[in-house]
This record gives structure tokens, C-alpha cells and sequence, in this order.
């Protein structure tokens, strides 16, 4: 017989994955301020092996609109130029021989309103990830009454379920909402 709790569980812990999965996408997103999330995906060539720009570099934000990249190792200025050129990052990186200074455009009208698109399908995404996995685990409980549980504890269960539906759709679109002001505040 189905453990009602576990199976609740285990559905909000992957809806919470969904969250996190948001969160962790719309933190690339450049919306015009520096961030450093930019540079997660950016892997530098160090003596031979490609490593997370993060660990052969200092990497902060002076101010709303420049990140500086301070190599622990000023030979590798050129490696790291090299990798956020090839990154797809699309900002061009200068240097003074000890800092890499990558400065942050202002985005157009129309490019904010594309990067609110792209927010908005991977926002889309993730609600379907989490009306997926309430679908899944619905179909789990209408089995389980076949297998000996009661209609009532299903129930009790669909209710369950939806709350932690409408409670990761709310938080989703909370975190959409937060990245379309920061993208559209000028």
C-alpha cells in the first residue's frame, strides 16, 4: 500500500526542485546591473585543464555596472580574456594588466523585453514541471485506492497536494515577477 506523507514529500521536495531550478536560471540572466552569476558557465584553460573562471580568479562588483575579474596569477589575463570571449557571455572583456574589467551595457527597451520572454519560458518550464509531478503523483492515488486506500485519505491526499501546487506556483511566479521588475527598472 502507498505511504500517503512519503509520497507527499517526495512531490514537494521536486517541486521545490523546480523553484530552485528557476531561481538558479534567471540568476544568468544579465538584466543590466552586474552580477556575477554571468560567469558561472565560463570554464578558464589553467595549466592544461579547463576550470571555473572562480578558481584562478577574485571575481566582484565594484559597482552597478562593472564586474572586475583579479587573476591570482597575472599570466593567466589572457586565458581568462580568451574564455569569456569564447563564453558567449557577449560583453568584451578589458584589461589593464592586472584587472579584467568587463563592463555591463544598459539593455534597450527591446532587449528587456526580450530577456522578460526568455524569463517567461523558462517561469513556464517550471510550472509545468510542478503540474507534471501533481498530475504524477494524482494518477499514484487514484492506483492506490484500487490497492486498499480509502477514498477518503485520497482525498485528504489530492487536497494535500493541491495546496503544495498552489503554494510552488505562487512562489514560481513570485521569482518571475521579482526578475521582470529588476530587468525593466531602468
Amino acid at each position: 500500500m502507498i505511504d500517503v506523507k512519503e509520497t507527499l514529500s517526495s512531490a514537494g521536495e521536486r517541486m521545490e526542485m523546480a523553484a530552485m531550478y528557476l531561481a538558479e536560471e534567471l540568476s544568468h540572466i544579465r538584466a543590466g546591473r552586474a552580477n556575477v552569476a554571468i560567469l558561472d558557465g565560463v570554464r578558464v584553460n589553467s595549466y592544461g585543464s579547463m576550470v571555473p573562471l572562480n578558481q584562478v580568479a577574485n571575481i566582484t562588483t565594484p559597482d552597478a555596472r562593472t564586474i572586475a575579474i583579479r587573476p591570482w596569477d597575472k599570466k593567466a589575463i589572457k586565458d581568462i580574456e580568451k574564455a569569456i570571449m569564447d563564453s558567449g557571455v557577449g560583453i568584451t572583456p578589458e584589461n589593464n594588466g592586472e584587472i579584467v574589467r568587463l563592463g555591463i551595457p544598459q539593455p534597450t527597451g527591446e532587449r528587456r523585453k526580450e530577456l522578460v520572454k526568455q524569463c517567461g519560458k523558462i517561469a513556464e518550464k517550471a510550472k509545468v514541471e510542478v503540474r507534471n509531478v501533481r498530475s504524477e503523483i494524482k494518477d499514484k492515488l487514484k492506483k492506490a485506492i484500487k490497492d486498499g486506500l480509502s477514498e477518503d485519505l485520497e482525498k485528504d491526499a489530492e487536497n494535500e497536494l493541491q495546496k503544495l501546487h498552489d503554494k510552488y506556483i505562487k512562489q514560481l511566479e513570485a521569482l518571475m515577477a521579482d526578475k521582470e521588475k529588476e530587468i525593466m527598472t531602468v
